[in-house]
């Protein structure tokens, strides 16, 4: 009987068979679990988990990577014991099978059952044990870890769901005359969730109960005054009626548990009228030219939805956002537009948080202003602070007054504005979260991005004219992205267009084009996009400013934690504090969590800009230069890790003598537990990087980082990417005379173009790499050109003389360790000698680098490349089962790899070996998958091998013309690319087939 899975998300996503945790792999297989553990037993669509995995932004390649990773968890299942399928494949997707297995949500749900079933039938202390067990299954907040709306949707609904579940258990067992042993966990809840009256008021009635009436008093003390504060209303009448039990030592107190104090109406304060009513009409000028924002603008339609309700929450509204983003046009629209809806009047006040030539405005004078407005003459203002704030909220009690509170600094300066009566509305804007504001609705809570792309030429041709911005669209869409589509910038633009009709939209791009100069060219007048930003700077802590400074260095276009930590030379945790700091403070941006669990962030342009200024005027040339420097060699220990990790090995390549920066061993195994994933989520930084690199003069970083990441951008087909680092590492290791590092460029893009088919440019390539090597006396980046070489000689059917570089080749590999250069170059002698029809020669070089490949301990890429020779001989030696079972092996690697040209060798040698069999149908479906993956990657040789191969099975299935058009399209591959072998094959083939 198979092993029983324990599936955990009530905490940290985690699946255990046993006593024994099973790891569950990259992010993305971790997602894909999580939402099929959302609805266990129901369809999953695969539409679903490709939003839910790329933010509705998907590689071309995303349902294949979806199977690739159901492909993995399955296995990694069956390997932790479990019988059968435990995902089963059903249209549209996928369907967690949990028949056999638990999941302690379903648990949790059906021990709350029983409880209160036990409850209904008088039987407490039965309800207490099954309360006591739900909540036990709790290990941290649910899918913890785990990113997505879906997830975080059924994670706040399961906490939801906790919580009540903890005030039934509590209400159980204060019946039960548990008093004094409750207090302990209920402070601390209440602590937790301050606003929540039922747990209050269970704390409430066992300290009372215990004999503690002066902390039950302080309770509700405490209670009323974070009410009053934050959601300007009294506490319910629930605990009010505790209260005031308490207060008279009521006998029933003492026995039976008060009522749900959830229920009843809210009793308001009575209204105080002042002795002048007025109407205050205060905002100022709508913003001209307004454009976009329309869920903005619709999420903060919720603060009105229910104003004629006299009874309704009060509602408060926050627009958060950077400098310039346009909080105070989005504020003034929305209030225009809402005014109606507040006939007794609207105040504003600019509350100056962020101003340089201002402190921020207290409350004392705002409320004085306040108050003349809503009718109460001078000598009728009071001059204590307190009870300004009660004559405030008195006068405002039966109002219906809207109050827009711009540019508030923080929570403390706000909160003695808001008014206590329900029927008014607070918007404030600000630069920073105001954690402690509590918005209602939830959704009034509003923060701005930047506009988009067709926004931000809306507002140009607005301010503009239509005329002038129609005639140059490419222009204009290249002016909005050199303002970083910042609405204050798009205005200081457009007006300098306006007030300047010779200017043409291509003239003031270009001059916005040098970064030297652009923020000067957008901080000229009143409106200045460096003194917004300065405004905030100047509000960092100095640590936080430091790692701005330092952030704006680099050309990354997003990061994580770890680059902070690097150019700073402090631990991840401490700039995972400061990285929030800048959050907070709306310098960064938090872009998404990548594939390995990680928040990556980033830098908007204008910031970098602005960022990189304040270091070369606050930090010293030592300063800067060391701390790039910690950066690329940190990002250079990773990568070089991770290409280890994912099977080459130490010692399987050429590198530099570049000191590496160690890290923590905790942070690298986190950030490395899937290393493919860890690359593709560090893809654009690391090609931004080795650029960067290169340009600066640090040509072994460059290089260093380029061979680092071969294998991973040849797995994943980004040839464009490693063609771009190629070239720009060689052209710095020919400005500093590194003949080691020009083999090493000159090698990698020789691999790029073999990988192509492209056997003249790959040979010419290698020339240049044996070159170099040779100058440098490297004698193992001479062995892997030879290898490689010999590659390209087999190709193109130089059989003899492929053997003999393979022969040279194999005993350097030998003397210097790299085993993967062994085995690779075994599996390509294998090759070779079934080319030259000899496959019993071939089978034991095919064996020696399987067993290789094999001690290494792991599914490497590598090992799937040994199967596949490893198959191809035994298909040749006539034993198509076993080669049959080599391939499916061989396909499950590179599926779990996303190797998708792996993939496409493995399905042509499984179609091959089934069209053998005599599954002609089998085969063709196959060949086709296979087809289809090698056009995808731009490879003409494989594409051609496939070709051939279903144009055989066409002919056998009596489609003579559709075989002949795909052996000659195979042709024309093959001779595209010069492999003369095989475009002989497909001639014959031609000539062969029969009309």
């Amino acid at each position: 009987m198979g092993e029983r899975l324990s599936f955990e998300v009530l905490g940290p996503l985690a699946v255990t068979a046993g006593r024994t945790d099973v790891p569950l792999g990259g992010g993305r297989q971790r997602t894909i679990l999580a939402l099929l553990l959302l609805t266990p037993g129901r369809v999953v669509p695969v539409d679903t988990m490709v939003d839910a995995v790329w933010n509705s932004n998907p590689p071309p390649t995303a349902r294949t990577q979806v199977a690739i990773c159901v492909a993995a968890l399955r296995k990694i299942f069956k390997g932790a014991g479990a019988d059968g399928d435990v995902i089963v494949t059903a249209h549209p997707g996928y369907r967690l099978n949990t028949e056999g297995h638990s999941v302690d949500a379903t648990d949790f749900q059906q021990l709350l059952t029983t409880a209160e079933q036990a409850v209904a039938a008088g039987e407490l202390p039965q309800a207490a044990r099954c309360y006591t067990q739900a909540l036990a299954l709790w290990r941290g907040p649910a899918f913890a870890g785990v990113p997505g709306r879906l997830v975080e949707d059924e994670a706040a609904r399961l906490e939801e769901h906790r919580l009540n579940a903890y005030d039934d258990a509590t209400q159980v067992q204060l019946e039960l005359g548990r008093h004094q042993e409750l207090i302990p966990q209920l402070a601390a809840t209440v602590r937790e969730h301050p606003l929540r009256e039922r747990t209050r008021h269970h704390l409430m009635l066992a300290q009372y109960r215990s004999g503690r009436r002066a902390d039950a008093m302080e309770t509700y003390r405490d209670a009323r005054s974070r009410f009053i504060d934050e959601l300007g209303i009294e506490p319910g009448p629930g605990l009010q009626e505790l209260h005031d039990a308490i207060l008279r030592d009521d006998p029933a107190l003492a026995a039976v548990t008060p009522d749900d104090p959830e229920r009843g109406p809210d009793r308001p304060a009575p209204p105080v009228t002042p002795a002048t009513p007025a109407v205050p009409s205060e905002l100022p000028p709508d913003v001209p030219s307004f454009t976009g924002r329309a869920e903005e603008l619709a999420a903060l339609e919720g603060l009105v939805a229910d104003s004629g309700d006299e009874h309704s929450a009060a509602t408060v509204g926050l627009v958060t956002g950077a400098a310039g983003i346009g909080k105070s046009g989005l504020a003034m629209r929305w209030a225009f537009r809402a005014a109606a809806h507040f006939p007794d009047g609207q105040l504003f006040a600019d509350l100056h948080g962020y101003d340089a030539h201002r402190d921020p405005a207290g409350a004392h004078d705002v409320l004085s202003r306040f108050l003349r407005s809503l009718g109460v003459p001078g000598e009728g203002i009071p001059a204590d602070l307190e009870e300004r704030i009660a004559l405030y909220r008195s006068l405002l009690a039966d109002r219906r007054v809207l109050i827009v509170l711009d540019n508030a600094r923080s929570y403390a300066q706000i909160r003695p504005l808001l008014p206590g009566g329900s029927r008014c509305c607070v918007l404030v804007t600000s630069r920073d979260q105001l954690e402690d504001l509590v918005t209602w609705p939830p959704q009034a809570r509003v923060h701005l991005g930047l506009l988009s792309e067709e926004e931000a030429v809306a507002l140009l041709t607005a301010i503009v004219g239509e005329r002038r911005i129609a005639t140059a669209r490419a222009d204009a869409a290249r002016l909005v992205e050199l303002c970083d589509r910042l609405p204050l910038a798009l205005r200081i633009a457009a007006a300098r267009l306006a007030s300047k009709p010779h200017w043409t939209v291509r003239y003031l791009a270009n001059r916005l084009s040098d970064e030297r100069r652009r923020l000067d060219e957008l901080s000229q007048g009143e409106s200045q996009v460096r003194a917004g930003l300065a405004l905030s700077y100047r509000y960092l802590p100095q640590d936080a400013a430091r790692l701005l400074r330092r952030l704006g260095l680099l050309d990354v276009p997003d990061f994580t934690a770890w680059a902070g930590a690097a150019l700073l030379d402090v631990a991840v945790a401490d700039a995972e504090r400061l990285i929030e700091d800048l959050v907070d403070a709306q310098f960064l941006e938090v872009v998404t969590v990548d594939a390995t669990g990680q928040l990556r962030y980033r830098l908007h342009t204008l910031v970098r800009l602005y960022a990189r200024e304040r270091a070369q005027e606050e930090e010293t040339d030592a300063e800067r230069h060391a701390a790039r420097t910690r950066f690329l060699r940190t990002f250079l220990t990773l990568a070089e890790e991770a290409d280890q990790r994912e099977g080459a090995g130490k010692g399987t390549g050429v590198h530099s003598d570049v000191p590496r920066r160690p890290l923590d061993a905790a942070v690298t195994d986190e950030l490395l537990a899937v290393p493919l994933e860890w690359y593709e989520a560090e893809r654009a930084a690391l090609v931004a990087s080795v650029r960067q690199a290169a340009r600066t003069g640090e040509a072994a970083l460059a290089w260093d980082l380029t061979v680092c990441a071969s294998v991973f951008f040849g797995t994943r087909s980004y040839t464009d990417d490693w063609g771009a680092c190629c070239e720009a590492a060689l052209e710095a290791a020919r400005a500093a005379r590194d003949a080691r590092g020009q083999g090493a460029m000159h090698y990698s893009l020789g691999t790029r173009e073999l990988g192509y088919s492209r056997m003249d440019g790959a040979a010419a390539r290698f020339a240049e790499a044996l070159r170099c090597y040779g100058e440098a006396q490297e004698d193992h980046g001479r062995a892997m050109t030879l290898r490689s070489l010999g590659q390209g000689d087999r190709i193109r059917g130089d059989l003899q003389v492929a053997m003999a570089r393979f022969e040279e080749a194999l005993p350097i590999f030998r003397r210097v360790g790299n085993r993967f250069g062994e085995a690779h170059t075994l599996h390509n002698m294998a090759e070779t000698e079934l080319d030259r029809d000899r496959p019993d020669a071939a089978l034991g070089h095919a064996l020696e680098a399987v067993r290789i490949e094999e001690s290494r301990g792991s599914d490497t890429r590598n090992l799937a490349q040994a199967l596949y020779r490893l198959g191809r001989v035994r298909l040749a030696l006539g034993q198509a089962e076993a080669a049959e079972e080599t391939f499916l092996r061989a396909v499950r690697i590179v599926k779990e790899k996303a190797d998708m040209i792996g993939l496409a060798h493995a399905l042509l040698g499984l179609g091959e070996t089934r069209l053998r069999k005599g599954e002609t149908k089998a085969a063709e479906t196959t060949l086709t998958d296979a087809l289809e993956i090698a056009e995808e990657c731009r490879s003409p040789l494989v594409a051609g091998r496939i070709g051939l191969v279903l144009g055989e099975v066409s002919g056998l299935l009596g489609r003579t013309e559709e075989a002949r058009a795909l052996l000659r399209t195979a042709q024309e591959r093959f001779a595209a690319v010069g492999a003369t072998a095989w475009e002989r094959r497909a001639g014959e083939a031609l000539g062969t087939l029969v009309v």
